[in-house]
């Protein structure tokens, strides 16, 4: 276990979560800011990178677990990402439908801030997001974060603008 909070434990993934990741990856509506649901390949993919940051930085983004039940329910953690001229540290977080809207996301995030600040010792950390991603905005407000620019992402074909909020230590 990374980290725990009063109703989740970050972990970090392993092989075995590919059917959970799944369940997030492969669904339209959750995938929306991506431009859509996610092949098995990509989800396979997207597991082995969260891996091999774990191998690189310590970190990156972590199984999600409701303590009440042991579930699998998403995934929150902090990545290293490209943005402009350099790279940021960033919390990332991303959850199954079911368990929108009950303040996970918010909790899971403010744990990583604090792991960032205290752990990795960062000045400042941010959360890249999708103009259209009104929720995740939500989430990265409700953080302490602030925002402070934008820039846009190619991805799928698709322009993209993100938008960069930032807090510091």
């Amino acid at each position: 276990m990374i980290l725990e909070t009063e109703r989740l434990y970050l972990r970090e993934l392993e092989e075995s979560d590919f059917q959970a990741l799944c369940r997030t990856l492969q669904d339209e509506e959750a995938m929306y800011a991506y431009e859509g649901a996610f092949s098995d390949e990509e989800v396979r993919e997207w597991l082995h990178r969260q891996i091999a940051r774990y191998q690189k930085w310590n970190f990156g983004l972590w199984a999600v677990i409701l303590k009440e039940t042991g579930e699998f329910i998403g995934q929150c953690g902090l990545t290293m990402q490209p943005w402009k001229d350099g790279e940021v540290l960033e919390i990332g977080y991303l959850f199954e439908r079911a368990h929108w809207h009950r303040g996970y996301a918010t909790e899971a995030a403010m744990a990583c801030k604090r792991y960032a600040f205290e752990v990795l010792e960062a000045e400042e950390v941010c959360s890249i997001i999708r103009d259209s991603n009104l929720a995740s905005q939500r989430v990265a407000m409700r953080n302490g974060m602030t925002k402070t620019d934008m820039a846009v992402k190619h991805y799928k074909g698709v322009d993209m603008p993100h938008y960069r909020y930032v807090v510091h230590r």
